[in-house]
């Protein structure tokens, strides 16, 4: 593993943050994923191996509004996945950023989400 191999580093952030947190039903863990071209967000139970719900910047209601995967999408994408969540009785998450640095899309995405009524 070389220390300028960003995908190595994302990993070793990742796991470092998964040892420390887990889903359950009752609080489950707000998984989002950005890559180059698409956005994910999914709501895990990590006891059962669940995903209780998900959005992502492929599904309908995204290119619905005509939105793109840039910080605009993902202010709109983290309010359609808290909708998505309170659609599924979910209000409590636990926030897993997937080793991605806390700032941009994953930020715009988590602020969303607390604007509509998510707790962290």
């Amino acid at each position: 593993m070389s220390v300028f191999d960003k995908k190595a580093q994302r990993k070793g952030r990742h796991a470092r943050i998964r040892k420390k947190i887990s889903g359950t039903a009752e609080c489950p863990r707000f998984c989002v994923s950005v890559t180059a071209n698409n956005i994910y967000c999914q709501f895990i139970d990590d006891v059962s191996g669940r995903t209780l719900a998900a959005e992502s910047s492929l599904s309908a209601k995204f290119k619905a509004e005509n939105a793109k995967p840039n910080m605009a999408g993902a202010a709109l994408l983290g309010k359609l996945a808290a909708e998505a969540a309170k659609a599924a009785n979910i209000t409590n998450v636990v926030f897993d950023r997937c080793g991605f640095k806390f700032h941009g899309r994953v930020k715009a995405i988590a602020d969303a989400a607390r604007e509509q009524g998510l707790k962290f």
